[in-house]
């Protein structure tokens, strides 16, 4: 058994991966600590299944604004080193997990301090996602002190040479970390991938009928970066050749706004473009099980050339086809598996044409049961937990 400390950038509950990885490494007997933002005020210790969690203590000189200011999750922030040394003093960690690149440099140096390993959990190309950001010009004051990409390059090459391992989610990440001078030996993959559970529980494919419209579903941040503005360009096109779609988008995100005036400025109306906002994660799932088609339109940038969308695995999952942008992980995937159809990313005709293969019912059928059977016999996450533990019992 270890004492692990998982150090996690936002608050907490919840995040998918973060409760994934925590409740196995439970499960497996080890004693696991998750560090945690505060902006909600909770209490800064409380205990779930997967884990003790330990949030920032707030301020008490400043009001929850302020201090939700001085939390941000900056690499030189010494409120987010203060924490991970606390907690790690305090349990007598054996091991340090760390979320992505932000929070990485301090706890590399706590780990220095009491020489306790740490092993990077790289969910995203951060230097890039940040870079998709300020292409697209959507960045914030914010975003130009603490997310410049050539800084966080630079953070994360540090980060790099200094981590004792590093967890990738795709391969394609891998890639470019061996491209940065990273040894294979030190990187692992662990997909964010769904239990066979879900999959199994459609022991028939997904029912499909030809008497309603279409529903296109979107599962995951709102942002231009993430293709949407072609997704709905792409409605648009599809309406008006007469097809009967609709599209859903269920989340939040910096361009929420941005999307909802462009669908209305080009005629839409909300039955055809409707913006659910934030659901829970189990009822977002549930509307995306009684959906049709399940829609990644992401921009095919470096970012996601070089990571998977959770929502891939999350369509197959549940019996739905998938139109996807032609990115590497997700080109791969689907055509392995047949799951689905790729479109040329940014281009919404393309996109309105790869949508109009999925009209048929036989062959959403078809696109669907081979995407639940590929999450049954590969793409799952009992498959990855075992890489995980692997990774975590390892002596270093």
């Amino acid at each position: 058994m270890k004492k692990i400390v998982y150090v996690w950038d936002a608050d907490y509950p919840w995040d998918v991966r973060t409760e994934k990885i925590c409740l196995s490494l439970t499960e497996a007997g080890h004693d696991v600590h998750i560090v945690a933002r505060n902006k909600a005020h909770k209490p800064t210790k409380e205990k779930l299944p997967e884990a003790v969690i330990r949030r920032m203590k707030p301020l008490s000189f400043t009001n929850q604004k302020l201090d939700t200011l001085l939390g941000f999750p900056a690499f030189f922030n010494p409120r987010w080193y203060n924490l991970i040394d606390e907690t790690v003093a305090e349990i007598g960690a054996d091991l340090i997990m760390v979320r992505d690149i932000p929070l990485c440099p301090p706890s590399i140096m706590v780990g220095r301090k009491y020489n306790t390993p740490v092993i990077l959990d790289m969910a995203e190309n951060y230097p890039a996602m940040m870079q998709d950001i300020w292409d697209t010009g959507r960045n914030t004051i914010v975003d130009s002190f603490v997310r410049n990409p050539k800084a966080v390059s630079a953070v994360e090459k540090w980060c790099l040479k200094r981590v004792t391992h590093t967890i990738v989610v795709v391969e394609e990440s891998g890639y470019r970390l061996e491209q940065l001078g990273v040894p294979a030996s030190k990187i692992s993959v662990v997909s964010n991938t769904p239990s066979i559970d879900r999959a199994a529980k459609l022991s028939e494919p997904k029912k499909v009928c030809d008497d309603k419209t279409l529903q296109i579903v979107y599962l995951g941040i709102v942002e231009v970066i993430r293709g949407l503005m072609e997704s709905i360009d792409a409605i648009k096109l599809l309406k008006a050749s007469g097809h009967n779609v609709r599209l859903r988008l269920i989340g939040n995100g910096r361009d929420l706004e941005l999307l909802k005036t462009h669908a209305s400025n080009i005629g839409l109306r909300s039955n055809d473009v409707e913006f659910l906002g934030f659901i829970p994660y189990e009822k977002a799932l549930k509307i995306v099980g009684e959906s049709d088609v399940g829609l990644i339109p992401h921009h095919a940038s470096e970012s996601w050339e070089t990571t998977i969308p959770n929502k891939l695995f999350d369509y197959m999952s549940l019996g739905l086809p998938v139109v996807s942008s032609d990115t590497a992980p997700c080109t791969r995937i689907l055509k392995e598996t047949g799951a689905g159809v790729v479109f040329k990313s940014g281009d919404s005709q393309d996109l309105a044409a790869s949508i109009t293969k999925m009209i048929n019912t036989s062959d959403r059928q078809k696109f669907g049961e081979a995407g639940r059977v590929a999450i049954s016999e590969k793409f799952n996450w009992e498959s990855d937990k075992d890489v995980l533990l692997k990774v975590v019992d390892h002596k270093y």
